[in-house]
């Protein structure tokens, strides 16, 4: 590495940005960071390219999502996600129990959620919280419904 010009390989930039290697190629497929100069075992990257991928990162510190990264890269005007202006779901799961889910995630991330919500109500209704299936007796009255914090 030349001290006046200095280049990294794949691994180097991921490892110098904190990230994987998959992670660096993801972005570079996304559009949020651009190609190595070179192909295979002689792409380098540049200083460039590691400012963009600590870029990312501060703007997810933010929380931003990379589709509203890809905006602000391009220049435009991101929306950062403001307690006052974030829609949930909010899931009462016992009478006296709610949890509240940001609205916008994946599905199989809601799958999940939901799933782990349903045993939690199980097991608040009586349920063994060890045996749980989510398909227990009260789970199903797990009510949800959409709201503005």
């Amino acid at each position: 590495m030349d001290g006046t010009n200095p280049t990294w390989t794949l691994a180097e930039l991921a490892e110098a940005a904190g990230l994987t290697r998959r992670t660096v190629r993801y972005y570079i497929a996304r559009g949020l960071l651009p190609g190595p100069a070179g192909a295979g075992r002689g792409a380098r990257y540049g200083p460039a390219h590691l400012e963009r991928l600590l870029e990312i990162r501060r703007l997810q510190d933010r929380g931003l999502t990379l589709d509203a990264i890809a905006t602000a890269l391009a220049g435009g005007a991101p929306r950062v996600p403001t307690p006052a202006s974030r829609t949930v779901t909010v899931y009462t799961v016992a009478p006296d129990v709610t949890v509240h889910v940001q609205d916008g995630l994946p599905p199989w991330r809601v799958h999940r959620i939901r799933r782990a919500l349903k045993i939690f109500a199980a097991a608040l209704a009586g349920g063994d919280a060890d045996t749980a299936s989510g398909d227990q007796p009260g789970a199903e009255k797990m009510e949800a419904h959409h709201d503005t914090e």
